[in-house]
């Protein structure tokens, strides 16, 4: 196998390996952009050529993602829904961004954390959500280091294996990332135009809980739907009182139960 020039991001990785991987997986796993996928890539090639320590380097990773979940594994313990919401408020589909890893993460439990790495926007949402259900601290350890030594050791092994490849796609690799950043770049605008449109049409139907509990205290006949999924419910069980409750999902379902000569009021946060 050809020895890796050791030129740009490889030497600086070569030169201080543990380091720069042990900050950027953890710097990755607390929510920051940092091209962490890349640098596993470079590691592992290192690792193919005999000049990185497979075992130290995949331990420093492990290790290092597990300390970054714990922060959010705690967060979620401690302070419950509003972490989610604050999640939802740096999400770039903050109406959604919850949901679906709820939804997820009630079905399969615990394992989610064995892949929450390999999903965009996952891996920060599914360390807080273990802490709001009461997962075990020893069970979600365990599974947060699996899912680490399983992320960390899917970019070694194909780095190990493409190292000879790796040198001709640095050369390319600035065109290429200006292409990804454009594209980015325009999707993003794309979607925060979305976003702007759909709160301008909310606006109109929106009804603060201060005007919802004066029409409450007034005697008025208005149906309360509660909404929240599973887990924002287990976090913090309290609702309105008299408020029907479904889930999201049970909506298409049984909205037969909601009556439709009075005023309807959903809320799901």
């Amino acid at each position: 196998m050809a020895e890796v020039p050791a030129t740009g991001a490889l030497a600086f990785l070569l030169h201080h390996p543990l380091a720069v991987l042990s900050v950027a997986v953890f710097a990755d796993q607390l929510g920051l952009p940092l091209p962490t996928g890349p640098l596993l890539l470079a590691a592992g090639a290192l690792a193919g050529q005999g000049r990185l320590d497979t075992a130290s380097a995949l331990g420093v990773c492990v290790v290092a993602s597990v300390l970054g979940e714990l922060l959010w594994y705690e967060a979620g313990r401690r302070r419950g829904s509003s972490i989610l919401s604050l999640l939802c408020r740096i999400s770039l589909e903050p109406d959604s961004c919850v949901r679906r890893t709820e939804e997820v993460f009630v079905r399969h439990g615990a394992r989610t954390l064995l892949v929450a790495k390999f999903v965009p926007g996952f891996a920060t949402v599914a360390p807080p959500l273990a802490g709001i259900i009461g997962m075990r601290l020893s069970r979600f350890v365990f599974y947060a280091g699996a899912g680490a030594l399983i992320w960390a050791g899917t970019f070694f092994l194909l780095g190990y294996i493409f190292s000879d490849q790796l040198e001709d796609v640095a050369r390319h690799a600035a065109t290429l990332g200006a292409i990804l950043v454009a594209a980015f770049l325009a999707w993003l605008g794309w979607k925060y135009a979305q976003r702007q449109r759909f709160l301008r049409n909310l606006r109109m139907a929106r009804i603060s809980a201060e005007d919802l509990r004066l029409k409450l205290e007034a005697g008025e006949e208005v149906v309360v739907v509660d909404l929240r999924g599973a887990l924002d419910f287990a976090a913090d069980p309290r609702t309105i009182p008299g408020a029907l409750r479904l889930s999201a999902e049970e909506l298409a379902d049984r909205h037969d139960l909601i009556p439709r000569d009075r005023e309807i009021v959903l809320y799901c946060t």
